[in-house]
C-alpha cells in the first residue's frame, strides 16, 4: 500500500453490504486502501474471494461474511461477532439493493414486491437495528445508506423499487434525527446513473460507455464514512 495515499481509515473497522460488485465494490476497495479493515458482507463467495484477493494484494484486509440479507437473523448474529472480534464498529455502509421488476403495479408480482421491501428496506432496518450498538461504540460511527433519484421523481413502471428506496431514505433520516447530540451520524448517498449490473437491467437500451464507473463515486463514499465528516441527515447526490 503507498505511504502517499491518505490513512483516514487506519486501524477503523468498515462493514459494506453488497460488496462483490458495483458501488459497494469499489467503495470496499478504497476503504482498505485508506486503511480500513473491512467486512465484505455479499451473496456471492467467489466474488467475495475474488475481492478479497485484489485487496490483500493492494496490502489492505478484509473479513468476507457470505450472507443473504433477506436472512434477517444473520444480520443479528454478525453484530454480535463484530462486537466479540472487535468491539465496535466505525463505518457502515448499506449499499445492497433489488431493482425488482419495472412493470405497471398491478401486474407486479406480490413475491417482487416482498423482495424490494426485504432487502431495500428491512434489511437495512435490521442493520441499524444491529449496528447501532457497535456504532455508539466508536468514537465517530459513520452510516450511509445508498438511495437512487427513484425515491422522489416517480415514474411510471419503477412502483416497487421508488417505494422501497422512499421507506428506506424515511427510516435512515429518523435514525439520523435520533443520533443528534451522538457521535454516530447517518446520511444518504444517490449515486446517480453509473455503470452497474442494476442500471444495465433497468436501462438495457443505454450505452455504458456513456457511464462513469463505480470507481468514480468511492471518494465522496469515503468522505462521507471518515471521521471528520459532520454531515448528519442529509441526501447527498453525487451528480
Amino acid at each position: 500500500m503507498s505511504d502517499s495515499v491518505v490513512q483516514r481509515f487506519s486501524g477503523r473497522i468498515a462493514l459494506v453490504t453488497g460488496a462483490s460488485r458495483g458501488i459497494g465494490r469499489a467503495a470496499a476497495k478504497a476503504l482498505a486502501t485508506e486503511g480500513a479493515h473491512v467486512i465484505l458482507v455479499a451473496r456471492t463467495v467467489g466474488a467475495l474471494e475474488e475481492l478479497d484477493d485484489e485487496i490483500r494484494n493492494a496490502g489492505g484486509t478484509a473479513s468476507l461474511v457470505p450472507l443473504n440479507l433477506k436472512d434477517f437473523p444473520a444480520i443479528d448474529r454478525l453484530g454480535a461477532t463484530i462486537f466479540e472480534r472487535w468491539g465496535r464498529l466505525d463505518a457502515l455502509l448499506g449499499n445492497a439493493g433489488v431493482l425488482g421488476n419495472l412493470t405497471p403495479l398491478a401486474q407486479l408480482n406480490p413475491k417482487v414486491f416482498a423482495e424490494c421491501l426485504e432487502v431495500n428496506v428491512t434489511a437495512n432496518w435490521r442493520l441499524i437495528r444491529s449496528m447501532d450498538p457497535l456504532l455508539r461504540l466508536s468514537d465517530a460511527g459513520r452510516a450511509l445508506f445508498v438511495s437512487s433519484g427513484a425515491a422522489r421523481n416517480f415514474r411510471a413502471y419503477w412502483g416497487a423499487y421508488a417505494m422501497s428506496k422512499a421507506a428506506l431514505e424515511a427510516i435512515v433520516l429518523t435514525y439520523a434525527a435520533e443520533c443528534a447530540g451522538t457521535s454516530v451520524t447517518a446520511n444518504l448517498l444517490n449515486p446517480g446513473p453509473l455503470r452497474t449490473r442494476m442500471r444495465q437491467k433497468a436501462m438495457p437500451g443505454e450505452d455504458p460507455e456513456s457511464l462513469a464507473l463505480p470507481e468514480a463515486v468511492a471518494p465522496l463514499i469515503c468522505e462521507l464514512l471518515a471521521p471528520a465528516c459532520a454531515k448528519n441527515g442529509e441526501l447527498i447526490s453525487f451528480r
